[in-house]
């Protein structure tokens, strides 16, 4: 049964005709639209497929004439790489993350978001914002976050995590403090870089000049 739903997942990773589609703006996916990527397998197999990522499931989702599916969990772990638009995303601790740097030290990005959901209404015309289990469950059941427009009402608030891979060792951070925090040794220098060059956490260009200054120094 395992093969052969596998199999018809690898059916559906065939590349599929795609009419010409609106572009809209949105945020919890990477991609403003499903684009024609490439699904290489570590058995080095390669698929096509429409694909986008999901920064609110962190899933990988592909596109087969407009159903959004995705990418299973089993079939995830026999990935190698997957590439869309020249961006290429590998998994990490069983998750989905950006290549942003390789050249001496690997710098990953981990995509995701928060979610606020419609308020309900409240007494004297105003609203109260809503979190509940029903109101979770449901945007799943309803496979509103499968979309690439979310309906009125939702705010989208994107962030990101990064991975740094350096001497065959893994380290995550969430802010320049735990980044710095990696960097213990060189304290020094990193007020030094600091006095001189702006860094910000959401800049990752700025974040890759610092890192490979400090690992050269």
């Amino acid at each position: 049964m395992k093969l052969i739903i596998r199999f018809l997942l690898f059916i559906l990773l065939i590349p599929s005709t795609y009419g010409q589609s609106r572009r809209v703006e949105l945020s919890h996916y990477i991609f403003p639209e499903f684009t024609q990527g490439t699904v290489l397998m570590k058995s080095g197999q390669e698929y096509k497929a429409l694909l986008n990522y999901n920064s609110f499931t962190e899933e990988m989702i592909f596109d087969n004439n407009g159903k959004k599916l995705a990418l299973g969990k089993e079939d995830k772990l026999r990935v190698d790489t997957i590439s869309i638009m020249k961006r290429k995303f590998f998994i990490l601790e069983e998750k989905f993350v950006e290549l942003i740097y390789n050249s001496g030290f690997e710098l990953y990005a981990e995509h995701m978001c928060n979610v606020k959901y419609p308020g309900k209404p409240a007494p004297y015309g105003g609203t109260s914002e809503s979190t509940s289990v029903t109101t979770y469950s449901g945007i799943y059941s309803g496979g509103i976050m499968y979309e690439l427009k979310l309906p009125d009402g939702y705010v989208i608030k994107p962030y990101t995590n990064y991975w740094l891979k350096r001497d065959g060792e893994i380290k995550r951070f969430v802010n320049m403090r735990q980044l710095t925090k990696i960097f213990d040794d060189k304290k020094d220098l990193i007020r030094e870089y600091l006095r001189t060059h702006p860094v910000e956490y959401e800049d990752q260009e700025s974040l890759v000049q610092m890192i490979g200054f400090l690992e050269s120094n």
